[in-house]
This record gives C-alpha cells, sequence and structure tokens, in this order.
C-alpha cells in the first residue's frame, strides 16, 4: 500500500480508494463552460450528473439527442499531451522529459501522470479547471489497503499490482535523486515533494481517463499513437453496446478541432453518454479503471502450459498415459511452431474470452493427445487451433481435449481458497469499496471458470451422442 502524502498546496491524496470520490477541491470550476470559452463545443442538452455507485461522475443528456449528432468536441489546445507545440523549452521541460526516460513502456500512464502533476503544481497552470474536476482518489488496486490486495486471490493480477507498487516505490527514490540538486526555477513541479502516493494518483489518473489519438504522420506514412487526457470526454463511462463514438478530426483548412464525440444512435434523455473503452480483460478494467463488469464477454483466466500440469489433468479426466511431459520429436515440432516449446517459448495461455480455449492451448492438447502422425500432418494449424472446427482429429482425441481443459478448470478452481457462494455471501455484509471490488473481481473470474467448464461439458456431450448414434 502507498503512503498517504502528496504534493503540499492541493488537497493531500488518500490510499482508501473509493467508488464515488470527492473532486480534489470541493469546489471546481464549472468543466463545461470552460471547454466553450476556449472554444470547444458542448451539446445544450449534455449535463454532469452523478452516475452509478461504481462510476461517479458521468455526463447524461438532459433532452433526447438525434443520432449523428456532435455532442463534444475539442479544439487542439485542450486536450493534455506530454509534450505540445507550445512548451517552453525550460529547465523543468527539460527534466520532466529526463524523468519520463526512466518509465518503462508498459507504464506509458506514468510519462503523462508526470506532466499532470506538472501542471497541478502550478498555481496558475491552462489547465487547472480541468484538473480540479479529477477524483481526489482512484479505486484501483495499488491504493487497496494490503488485506484487500490478498482478497482478489488471482496470482496474476497480483503480481501486476505488486509490480505497479514496486515501481511508484523504486521510482520516487530515483525522481527525489534526479532533482535533487535541480535548481528551484528548473525544478519540474515547483519545488515541492512528489512520493509515491502523488505519483500513484497520477498514474491512475492518466491510465483510467486517457486516450490515445493518432498524432503527426511518419515518413513512411503511419501514425504515432499520442496518449492524450480529453476534458470533459473522459467522463464518459464505458459499455460495450455504447452509444456514441469518438471521431478524430484530419487537421485541414481553418478547422482547429482535434476530437469529437458524435452520437452513434439516438440517446434519450436522462441516459448517459457512454464510449467503449475497449475489448478488456476484468484484470485491466480493475487495473486502470478501477471498475469490475459482471459477465464481462472477453475476460479470462491465464495458465502456465506445464507438461506435468497438462499430463496430471488429463490422467485426471480418464486419459490414459498422457504423455505432455515427453512429447515425440514430430509433436515438440508443432509445439515450437506454437511458440510452445523452445527458448523464448510464450507459456502463457487463457480461457475463456471469445475463444473459450485459446488457440494455441486447444492445438497442443489435440496433437499431444492424437499420436497419429499422419492425421496431425492433413490439418493447418489454423484448423488444429480453432474450436470451431469440430474434433479435426477424431472424436475420441477431441473428447480427451476437452475434458482435459475441464480438469485443469476444476484445478483452477482449486487454487481459490473461497468458493464463489461463500464470496457472494461476504459481498451481502457491510463491507468497505475495496473490498467489494475485490470481491465481485474473484467471483467474475470464477464464475468464467464455471461457464468454461459447462460450455466444453455440453460439447463432449454433444460428441459422444454422435460417436453412439448408428
Amino acid at each position: 500500500m502507498l503512503m498517504a502524502n502528496s504534493l503540499t498546496h492541493i488537497r493531500p491524496l488518500t490510499c482508501a480508494a473509493a467508488t464515488s470520490a470527492p473532486r480534489l477541491v470541493p469546489q471546481p470550476r464549472d468543466l463545461i463552460k470552460w471547454v466553450k470559452t476556449e472554444g470547444g463545443f458542448v451539446h445544450k442538452y449534455l449535463k454532469i450528473a452523478q452516475g452509478g455507485d461504481s462510476f461517479g461522475l458521468g455526463l447524461v443528456a438532459s433532452e433526447d439527442i438525434p443520432k449523428g449528432s456532435d455532442i463534444i468536441a475539442l479544439p487542439q489546445h485542450i486536450p493534455l499531451k506530454f509534450w505540445s507545440e507550445n512548451s517552453l523549452d525550460d529547465g523543468a521541460h527539460s527534466s520532466l522529459i529526463k524523468l519520463a526516460q526512466h518509465v518503462p513502456e508498459e507504464l506509458w500512464a506514468m510519462k503523462l501522470g508526470l506532466k499532470l502533476l506538472q501542471e497541478r503544481a502550478k498555481k496558475d497552470s491552462f489547465w487547472w479547471p480541468y484538473i480540479s474536476n479529477l477524483p481526489e482518489t482512484y479505486p484501483v488496486p495499488i491504493f487497496f489497503p494490503g488485506e484487500d490486495i490478498k482478497n482478489l486471490q488471482y496470482a496474476p493480477l497480483l503480481y501486476q499490482v505488486n509490480k505497479r507498487c514496486r515501481f511508484l516505490l523504486e521510482f520516487e527514490k530515483l525522481l527525489k535523486h534526479e532533482l535533487e540538486n535541480v535548481k528551484p526555477d528548473d525544478h519540474p513541479f515547483g519545488d515541492q515533494d512528489v512520493d509515491s502516493s502523488a505519483l500513484g494518483w497520477a498514474m491512475s489518473a492518466v491510465s483510467s481517463r486517457a486516450f490515445r489519438l493518432y498524432g503527426s504522420k511518419r515518413p513512411d506514412g503511419t501514425r504515432s499513437n499520442v496518449p492524450m487526457m480529453l476534458p470533459l470526454i473522459d467522463m464518459c463511462n464505458h459499455s460495450f453496446d455504447p452509444n456514441a463514438e469518438i471521431v478524430q478530426e484530419e487537421k485541414n483548412g481553418n478547422s482547429n478541432i482535434l476530437v469529437k464525440v458524435v452520437a452513434g444512435r439516438e440517446i434519450k434523455q436522462n441516459d448517459p453518454l457512454l464510449l467503449n473503452y475497449g475489448c478488456l480483460s476484468s484484470d485491466l478494467f480493475l487495473l486502470d479503471y478501477g471498475f469490475v463488469i459482471q459477465s464481462n464477454p472477453y475476460d479470462c483466466i491465464e495458465l502456465r502450459y506445464d507438461a506435468a500440469l497438462l499430463d496430471a489433468a488429463s490422467m485426471a479426466a480418464g486419459v490414459s498415459s498422457p504423455n505432455f511431459s515427453s512429447p515425440s520429436l514430430w509433436q515438440q515440432q508443432i509445439l515450437s511452431h506454437l511458440n510452445l516449446d523452445g527458448q523464448n517459448s510464450d507459456l502463457k495461455v487463457t480461457l475463456g474470452g471469445r475463444e473459450l480455449v485459446e488457440g494455441r492451448l486447444l492445438a497442443a492438447l489435440r496433437v499431444i493427445l492424437s499420436n497419429d502422425e499422419d492425421a496431425v500432418k492433413q490439418h493447418n494449424l489454423e484448423a488444429l487451433n480453432s474450436l470451431a472446427v469440430e474434433a479435426p482429429l477424431g472424436i475420441s482425441t477431441e473428447v480427451s481435449a476437452l475434458r482435459t481443459v475441464v480438469a485443469l478448470c476444476v484445478i483452477a478452481l482449486g487454487h481459490f481458497p473461497t468458493k464463489i457462494m461463500e464470496d457472494e455471501w461476504l459481498l451481502k455484509q457491510n463491507v468497505s469499496p475495496t473490498t467489494e471490488l475485490a470481491l465481485q473481481f474473484r467471483i467474475q473470474k470464477k464464475s468464467l471458470i464455471v461457464d468454461v467448464m459447462r460450455d466444453l461439458s455440453k460439447r463432449v456431450k454433444l460428441l459422444l451422442a454422435k460417436e453412439s448414434a448408428p
């Protein structure tokens, strides 16, 4: 858990995540009015209102908005980027660039987060009307109490949470060292102390609100992706069935508009404005946005392709003498093509999501459990990877493969210390917001595993019925 200190002249950050966090200041500037004053467009029927319990403030239609209507449009100078054309080439900016060079690409949000902290430290920042409207804290796992991090119960997510916390603590030390002898005028944060909690706040603000837009064209004609914070637009909530979409405008003629939100369908009175944040797993929604989507169709669980584990699962499924631990040469070659064997292999495989069983895992199971080289070589990897291709190596092999996956699911469920019914009972108790999120998350993961088991068990029954049909 990160310590609760922050920039000295702003309200201090807290570590206790809340599902409905207060703004940075008690009475922030009117964001809609600011966007309009700065040359942006806001539809007359758009208002800011309290959303659902887990989303805080959001944008709502005060009257019906027709399909195709422009709802929000932001000119070039309003989005907050790490680098902009009007940035001053001063010492403070140079220090910020040097700090950003220490941020790994996978934690790109911290780079823009540094710029956000710099602007938050300025009393006369252009973006203060926007920043003052940001939440004081974010309900993301890096701010969970230690017990609720454990309550997540899912090793891949625990690894990511610990990795981010370690990075923030180490980056705090590096930042203090780098800025130790910087002159006050060249200090990127106005000579104020920035600790791991402030860094965590900034990284969470960016990861939960930034959009990747097209940047300038490269010499080869491709476009770079530039993370930007889009005031007002970032108050749209998420849905896999959105009613609005982001459109980025080309800079041509006298148009100064960079990005706008357009109604994808008619938006009824009192409906929230919804964008699709992406087809993301529950891990990323919780890590970056601080909420859990029930029955997320894009969620999955991660497993390791481990030969001994697969042998054990196959035997538990009733397969006699599986040979995952000792594949033949031709099977090894196919595993190499699947990147499941060899020095630089990727042994992380998934269950759930749109594929139900990751293609590489399914192909490996089919190939190893078949033992018929000629039959295997009649099919390409695309067919062996697909669950839609029914029993390419015969019903017996397919049943063994699917039953092995079901056994893997049983093993995966066994790694959770509590059962779904226990979690659901706990959820009905008077628990803290962070405990509630942790319970929702692990229920989602366990339910996903159960759904995979049910689906594959049905497939097995259908295959056996076909096999026994006259």
